[in-house]
């Protein structure tokens, strides 16, 4: 079994090279690893960092910034795995609890895996009321038209099998490719389950992107795609 590692990647020099080592470090039962780190058009020093793996490790770089989306669907298009993961690059998500998300594909019970922030016991570090609220909302709006029970849509945590998500059109180039995925893996017929993970959250003065645009954004996508795509 092959695992491909997607790391979609803007701006973050400041976490990129834990992010991998935690990666390389990371044992598997049964599993072998493929690192994909996709460089979205980065400004600051992520590039220098990266090529200390480009040796080890497949690197793709976007000459300018496209979006997380973007950068999801060039590490999909250079997987080779069995499964697939979506691993941000920003240590909000802890690399160990991979195994927990790949648990139910690995024992063929699931297709797709959702790591929740919102139920499980672990820990969620405590930051802005209205980003839970939105949160909140975008899911229960997305679950209304997806007819899922999710409870945490927008997590960046997702795990896939590859013939799942490399026959899935994906089109959004920045945060509304949480949105896309959910909507048209639920017009599949893919076993879906979720997951509690950890959650290391941060401020805007640490790095933080997505933002409440985004937000209103999801709330049209969420209808476009179940429509209109």
């Amino acid at each position: 079994m092959l695992l491909s590692i997607i790391i979609p990647i803007y701006n973050e020099e400041k976490t990129v090279e834990s992010i991998i080592q935690k990666l390389e470090e990371l044992y598997i039962n049964n599993c072998k690893k493929e690192i994909i780190l996709v460089n979205d058009g980065s400004t600051d020093k992520t590039d220098d960092v990266l090529k200390k793996y480009d040796k080890n490790h497949r690197i793709i770089t976007h000459k300018v910034n496209r979006g997380k989306g973007a950068a999801i669907r060039s590490g999909i298009q250079a997987s080779s795995g069995n499964i697939i993961i979506i691993q941000d690059a920003d240590l909000e998500y802890d690399p160990s609890e991979i195994p927990l998300l790949l648990e139910p594909i690995l024992n063929d019970k699931a297709d797709v895996v959702y790591g929740s922030r919102f139920f499980g016991g672990r820990p969620h570090r405590v930051l802005f009321f209205w980003h839970y609220a939105g949160n909140k909302i975008l899911t229960l709006w997305s679950n209304i038209f997806t007819n899922l029970n999710l409870t945490d849509m927008e997590t960046g945590y997702k795990a896939f099998r590859s013939d799942i998500i490399k026959k899935i059109p994906l089109k959004s180039n920045r945060f509304g490719v949480e949105v896309e995925l959910t909507a048209k893996i639920a017009k599949t017929n893919a076993r879906i389950y979720e997951i509690g993970i950890s959650y290391y959250g941060r401020k805007y003065s640490e790095g933080k992107k997505i933002t409440w645009k985004d937000g209103l954004k999801a709330i049209f996508l969420i209808v476009w795609f179940k429509f209109f795509d």
